[in-house]
């Protein structure tokens, strides 16, 4: 199987080489046939890589331990299911599988637009070949997956060594969730490839028209829908297996995956502006080009070791490709746009500053805002240590400090969007839509205030949430009552048509008010609290509104961990009202140590318990219990935003006309047609 995988590489390689450097010639001489061929050594990449993926899976089933990657990230006690995730849990296999999924969408891209744009597609094709070419350059000669374990014999000549047993797959990917995360995250990385390629190839062919742009949005938006579940489900598995309390730790590989989604957001929406006004060309071209570049900065930061994460692979030399990478995007880039950027110019500018237009221009400057505060913060620690000499981290106090207010103002402009005209919004219209939502929203925060949210920024995270909830509704509430009056359906049935008829919009919508169902989620936080205690068998905790009871200790044990785990009951006032059960976990493979968190969640508020160890002085086990309001309103919000996301892709449900034969009113006279004119010899 290692000699079959290594061989569909090469052959990838091969094929990936063709299609750049075929494409590049066939574009210069506009030969149709060199066009052709280089598009399906672009599309023959997929199956070959796909090849070389299946055959490392097989490797990892049949426990192949004379392979380095299988003994280092498998062992015979791994249950199925996680060998599976032991595909990317290292640099060689998750650079293999990054490929592949790049390879999945640029044979999508290049077979459903293969007799489509062809003055764009070659551009396009060349663009894809090329960075397949960089990656399957290290799956084949700088991080093969495929490497074997091996000694030096006494007479120098190397040896192939099967080992009984691998190390074990890292107890922090002994999750069900580390079977999606990871490959959303990467779908989501690779997926702004093909939005770059159209982008970059439509400023190099100078294709004409806007068309280019409606393909780059829709591309765009898949690849943003599978970074914002991946960042999502990454939140929820820190949440559910580190045992800390939270979701997002401000980690800078965190931050990583959360600056292109951030760029990726400001372009959905300044996109618009283009469609509709032929305005920000310019703009667009760059936020596409700086959202990509930002998936490899983030991949980067994953596997060079420049910056500490827990999520991070160990420091690798393979970051200083990746650095050179990046570098000749941004020369080709902007090479690019210099030469061809009387191609981008527009006549059309700005009308008025209360306008639809405003409010997407401020979105994207405050977007870009928090893409640069993050980034900032994410780098500072290198660039201490190259000016200074010593590595100065940012902690989550920074990023709360200069990211909280910016997140709450964009909170603020995805209500007041929806409620401004394009071009120019008189001032009689304004008052009109933003009172009533506005002063609901300020009654709700005095009513808070009055129930003792004396928090500041909870408070006004409260008031903007209901503020953009009003807008929202409004917005469908309008469009369906006047399908209503002219349809005669009721109010719910108008609400369907409506949205079917303009899927793209009310689909944008939807996922606005999945952002604020996750601001509810984040502003929770203010409320948290927490408890640490040595328990014994009988030993109670108090926390917030429960009363937790210590009724038992015991161990477990099979061929994959020793556990201890703990068996708490929880009481809300006299009434008992769950048993949660959190363990404590050593994994036998890697000799390390891993909580297993015990959650019950609701509506109002999460009951987190975690079995923290034994103490040192007098060996009792420790509990440490928090109460975190709110965490379930995250993610709900991702699971609306998916479902928007999905919505906004679908195609516009185009209004049917019935006609229906019109009847004879009572008494009519039957119509006679007139007798034909004579015709003349000359007619």
């Amino acid at each position: 199987m290692d000699i079959i995988g290594s061989f569909a590489l090469i052959l990838a390689l091969l094929a990936a080489a063709y299609a750049f450097v075929a494409g590049i010639i066939g574009i210069r001489t506009r030969h149709p046939l060199l066009i052709k061929s280089a598009r399906n050594a672009g599309m023959a990449i997929f199956p070959l890589v796909t090849l070389g993926v299946g055959c490392l899976v097989t490797l990892f089933f049949q426990n192949n331990f004379s392979m380095a990657y299988v003994a280092e990230h498998s062992n015979r006690a791994l249950p199925a299911y996680y060998k599976f995730s032991a595909l990317w849990a290292g640099q060689e296999g998750s650079l293999l599988f990054w490929s592949w999924l790049l390879s999945i969408y640029a044979f999508i891209a290049l077979f459903v637009n293969r007799k489509k744009h062809p003055e764009l597609m070659p551009y396009v094709g060349v663009i894809l070949g090329g960075i397949q070419l960089f990656f399957l350059v290290l799956n084949n000669f700088v991080s093969s997956p495929f490497a074997l374990v091996g000694t030096i014999g006494a007479a120098g000549a190397m040896h192939v060594v099967t080992l009984p047993d691998g190390s074990g797959l890292t107890p922090l990917l002994q999750y069900a969730e580390m079977d999606i995360h990871p490959p959303m995250l990467y779908l989501g990385y690779t997926g702004c490839t093909v939005p770059f390629a159209f982008a970059l190839g439509a400023l190099l062919g100078r294709y004409p028209g806007e068309k280019w742009i409606h393909i780059t949005r829709r591309w765009m938006m898949v690849g943003w829908a599978f970074l914002g579940v991946g960042i999502l489900l990454g939140g929820h598995w820190a949440y559910q297996v580190l045992g800390w309390g939270g979701y997002w730790a401000w980690d800078p590989v965190e931050n990583a995956s959360l600056l292109p989604w951030i760029s990726a957001t400001a372009f959905l929406h300044s996109v618009m502006m283009q469609e509709k006004r032929g305005m920000m060309r310019v703009w667009n071209v760059w936020l596409v080009f700086i959202t990509y570049m930002l998936s490899i900065l983030g991949t980067t930061l994953t596997r060079s070791g420049i910056v500490s994460s827990i999520h991070a692979f160990a420091q690798s030399s393979i970051g200083s490709w990746f650095v050179s990478f990046l570098a000749l995007i941004f020369i080709v880039c902007f090479v690019a746009y210099w030469k061809n950027r009387d191609y981008l110019r527009t006549d059309n500018q700005l009308d008025s500053v209360i306008s639809r237009e405003s409010s997407f221009l401020f979105n994207n400057l405050i977007l870009l805002a928090a893409c640069f505060a993050v980034l900032w913060g994410t780098l500072f620690p290198v660039f201490s240590e190259w000016f200074q000499g010593s590595k100065i981290t940012v902690g989550p106090p920074f990023f709360n400090k200069v990211n909280i207010p910016i997140a709450l103002f964009l909170l603020f402009l995805t209500g007041v969007g929806p409620l401004l005209a394009w071009r120019r919004t008189s001032l009689s219209s304004l008052k009109r839509n933003f009172a009533w939502p506005l002063g609901t929203a300020l009654v709700a925060g005095a009513i808070a205030f009055g129930f003792g949210y004396r928090h500041f920024y909870a408070l006004v995270c409260l008031i903007l949430a209901v503020f953009v909830s009003l807008t929202i509704f409004s917005e469908f509430f309008r469009g369906a009552r006047v399908l209503s009056a002219r349809s005669g359906d009721n109010i719910f049935a108008s609400v369907g048509q409506l949205t079917m008829r303009n899927t793209r919009r009310y689909g944008g919508y939807i996922v606005h008010f999945a952002i604020v169902l996750i601001f509810i989620g984040i502003s929770g936080q203010a409320f948290n609290q927490d408890i640490q205690k040595k328990m014994s068998v009988g030993s109670r905790l108090a926390i917030g509104p429960y009363t937790l009871l210590c009724q038992n200790f015991d161990a477990t044990a099979n061929s994959n961990y020793t556990a201890e785990r703990a068996t708490i009951e929880v009481f809300q006032g006299d009434r008992s009202v769950m048993m949660l059960y959190p363990e404590r976990r050593f994994y036998l493979a890697s000799q390390v140590t891993q909580t297993v968190v015990a959650i019950h969640s609701s509506l109002a508020r999460d009951l987190y318990v975690v079995y923290a160890g034994r103490s040192p002085d007098s060996n009792d086990p420790v509990i440490h219990v928090y109460l975190n309001p709110l965490v379930r309103w995250i993610w709900l919000g991702g699971l609306v935003l998916v479902l928007g996301t999905i919505l906004a892709l679908l195609p516009n449900r185009q209004p049917q006309i019935v006609l229906q034969a019109a009847r004879e009113p009572a008494g009519a006279k039957p119509f006679a047609a007139p007798a034909p004119a004579q015709r003349h010899g000359d007619d």
